[in-house]
């Protein structure tokens, strides 16, 4: 499952146990839609659809592909950081953040696209978390954050004129706060408007021990007074910021937000919202202190209703293309893959030099579904040369893989294991064999089990027969911005052309 409820009448945090960062969430009649960030996991920008909060389907990506060559391999860290989406006039507009290239907008009247081409309304570097506002007189707004990892600034929000259209920024825009010893990191605004008073939600504090804050001003260029409206306080969710304020169709406001959780990447909560003195009241304070802390458990915010395609792991590769749950680490390309009874990975030479996994934009992974779960699949090495090999990963910084490998005219198992040891955009990584024994024959089942503690355990098996553990525990690491991530890949390890191909049946989760 992916969430847990006390009872029927309740639901429980986190609602979203899946590495979905810095979520946006709005909603059009009575649907609500989510964006989150995907760096260079591409098609990027995953567009989610509920009825109710809490159960969530994928409709889309709004990112195919990023438009600048350097994506055609992985820039771990780079591409597209924390989106956000809005409905205006009969069209959804999705802003996406490039910190090295600009601000870009995406658009569509379906949110299951097509979407547009991305428009870019800002070359710059640096500026980041981007949120349109359209005022009722007509004017126009972006507010945005900035990176202190390309421009040397982390703890201000300037907010933008902008053309009704979203086609173009009127300004370079002005600072509407900036308090480093109060919020020595701001970032992820969110712009709203309610009796009178502009609001920008902005999370702030870093990541794992940060804090929601809101900014409030009779003017939407300020100046704006400012109010931490939830933080840790005697809860154990660290970090409880970063999201969006949605509101019923009864009126019953509702905060989303992440949760930093390590290896695991960034997890979804819900907490009730309420309005006191204009300012809003976010979850419940346990301690007194005037400001909100995340709940465990909360009445359900609508009543259950399951949607048609829930997020769903799994994949038999019945075509005619891959599942949306599936992402590659560079910008996609059709002759790496077939999907025709079955899934066909093919293993072209790695322009980066070396055949390692960290190098590779071919490697097809997808967010993990749970803290716990296991992963299985059966392959069959095709023609090919030596040197060829498939098989199942976990991708981070710390990262695993067992394969099946073609060597001197024979087969044999393979637990490699991989260590990114500088990183950066461009990374540096190394890999190394933890175990290997000889397989008679080219068609294999392989099998990760995931455990919550963040260590992977893989195991092989001649189809039909019970799974053997093949070498130690291997410790799994977040990457940079995300979680460890499950996948399968092809490849040729000594990076040198060849014919050959994998065949996967299928990609199966237990949860």
């Amino acid at each position: 499952m992916l969430y847990n409820c006390v009872n029927k009448d309740c639901y429980e945090n986190p609602v979203l146990e899946m590495d979905y960062s810095d979520p946006d969430v709005i909603r059009v009649g009575e649907d609500y839609y989510l964006v989150s960030s995907s760096f260079t996991y591409l098609p990027g920008v995953p567009l989610l659809h509920s009825r109710d909060l809490i159960h969530w389907e994928q409709l889309s990506w709004c990112l195919p592909r990023l438009p600048f060559a350097r994506y055609d391999l992985p820039a771990h860290g780079c591409g597209s950081w924390a989106p956000s989406i809005r409905y205006h006039e009969g069209r959804f507009y999705v802003f996406i953040p490039l910190p090295d290239e600009g601000i870009f907008v995406v658009t569509a009247t379906d949110p299951r696209g097509p979407w547009s081409e991305p428009h870019c309304i800002r070359e710059t570097v640096g500026w980041i978390d981007p949120c349109p506002f359209w005022d009722e007189d007509g004017n126009a707004y972006m507010a945005h954050a900035f990176a202190n990892s390309r421009c040397g600034i982390k703890h201000r929000i300037d907010v933008c004129r902008m053309s009704p259209d979203a086609s173009r920024l009127l300004d370079d825009g002005v600072q509407v706060y900036c308090n480093p010893q109060l919020h020595p990191t701001m970032e992820g605004p969110k712009m709203y408007k309610r009796e009178g008073y502009y609001y920008i939600f902005v999370p702030a504090g870093g990541v794992a021990t940060g804090w929601q804050t809101v900014l409030r001003s009779r003017s939407p260029l300020g100046p704006y007074e400012a109010k931490v409206v939830l933080h840790q306080g005697l809860s154990t969710v660290n970090g409880p910021h970063q999201g969006a304020w949605v509101t019923t169709p009864e009126g019953a406001d509702w905060f989303f937000h992440f949760q930093d959780a390590g290896v695991h990447g960034r997890i979804l909560h819900l907490q009730p919202m309420c309005w006191v003195d204009g300012w809003p009241v976010m979850g419940r304070d346990r301690d007194g202190d005037g400001i909100g802390e995340p709940v465990d458990s909360w009445p359900l915010p609508l009543p259950a209703a399951l949607p048609q395609h829930p997020l769903q792991p799994d994949d038999g590769f019945e075509g005619p293309d891959l599942a949306l749950c599936w992402q590659w680490q560079g910008n996609p390309r059709q002759e790496w893959y077939r999907v025709e009874n079955g899934l066909r990975l093919f293993m072209p030479p790695c322009a980066r030099g070396e055949s390692l996994l960290w190098y590779m934009p071919n490697v097809l992974t997808q967010i993990a579904p749970a803290k716990q779960y296991t992963m299985r699949t059966t392959l069959t090495l095709e023609d090919g040369e030596d040197g060829d090999e498939a098989g199942l990963t976990v991708m981070g910084h710390r990262y695993s893989a067992l394969s099946l490998r073609r060597t001197g005219g024979e087969y044999r198992l393979v637990l490699t294991r991989g260590l990114v040891t500088e990183r950066t955009a461009q990374g540096v990584a190394v890999e190394q064999v933890a175990a290997e024994q000889p397989f008679r024959g080219n068609t294999v089942s392989l099998e990760l089990r995931f455990d919550p503690d963040g260590m992977v355990r893989y195991a092989w098996a001649i189809p039909g027969t019970t799974p053997t553990v093949i070498g130690p525990a291997c410790p799994a690491d977040k990457s940079t911005w995300s979680g460890a991530r499950p996948g399968l890949f092809a490849r040729n390890h000594l990076n040198r052309p060849t014919s050959g191909s994998a065949r996967f049946d299928g990609a199966r989760f237990g949860i």
